[in-house]
């Protein structure tokens, strides 16, 4: 394995690591993750690559009615609260979503104009989902989101009712039933070698842990990268939680916000209040 500067490649280069995310766009401990992925993707980001697959765990929903969704407002609360990762429970008593499956073939629909366009989509439609208390079953709320992390909106509609979004979505289920993932968020660490099997993480865990996975999985220990300037940051993902910027910098959520509000006077973000802590977009100007 070439341990010189390759892997600060973010190319087709091959990477030694690959991360299977079982993740699903209405899951409030996914969303919770996302400080985390972020810190390991700007830190160690080189060494590996990551591939979402969708594990439908929530299709049950289709079933619910009024106690489910008091069930699964109380758990966004909780995940909310505990996590800082802000998700307002109220969407179920006031939005609720309709069509769970419809959130899932929208992502695979994002991912045939290409994988970061893909994870951009998922992203967006988290936001629209846990802060703005939108139905992300909603046709009109879809095309919206897909407009704003540019999409071929025509192209991304015709997905959508294509056997090619409902096929890989399929592929994403078969891959979840294979291999045996019960629980979301999970991730399933695999090297270059693929007679080894893969390390399973479900749940939850502190940043250490995926760190020290990383470190049993490659020959050489990995490096961290330097963190990129903080208003290189927010101009890369568009929009981050204090949550986000304290765990990437390793600060507390009070020194986040002292030093995003430094932005916040040279114009550079804006303040989005959610129901939980605080969301910053980045100020296209």
């Amino acid at each position: 394995m070439n341990s010189s500067g390759s892997f600060y490649c973010h190319g087709n280069e091959k990477k030694p690591i690959e991360i299977y995310m079982f993740v699903d766009p209405l899951c409030p401990e996914c969303w919770a993750l996302e400080p985390i992925m972020k810190k390991l993707q700007i830190e160690y980001g080189r060494y590996f690559s990551v591939r979402h697959i969708l594990s439908g765990r929530l299709a049950n929903l289709n079933m619910t009615r009024k106690k489910r969704y008091e069930t699964i407002a109380e758990l966004w609360e909780k995940t909310a609260s505990r996590t800082g990762m802000s998700c307002d429970g109220n969407l179920w008593f006031e939005n609720p979503v309709s069509s769970p499956y419809l959130a899932s073939i929208a992502v695979k629909s994002a991912e045939l104009q290409g994988r970061k366009k893909g994870i951009r989509f998922l992203r967006k439609i988290q936001e629209a989902l846990f802060l703005e208390k939108q139905n992300v079953s909603n046709f009109e709320v879809l095309k919206s989101c897909a407009r704003s992390v540019g999409l071929d909106i025509e192209e991304f509609v015709t997905d959508i009712h294509s056997e090619s979004a409902a096929k890989a979505f399929q592929c994403d289920l078969k891959i979840t039933s294979e291999m045996d993932v019960q629980e979301i968020p999970t991730l399933v660490f695999f090297n270059a070698n693929v007679e080894e099997e893969g390390i399973k993480i479900t749940g939850s865990y502190p940043y250490e842990v995926f760190v020290q996975i990383l470190e049993e999985m490659l020959p050489e220990k990995p490096v961290a990268a330097d963190h990129p300037p903080l208003e290189a940051f927010v101009k890369h993902y568009k929009m981050v939680a204090s949550k986000e910027v304290a765990v990437v910098y390793d600060m507390t959520v009070s020194q986040a916000e002292m030093e995003m509000k430094k932005l916040l006077l040279k114009q550079k973000v804006e303040q989005v209040p959610a129901k939980y802590g605080m969301f910053w977009r980045y100020n296209q100007i």
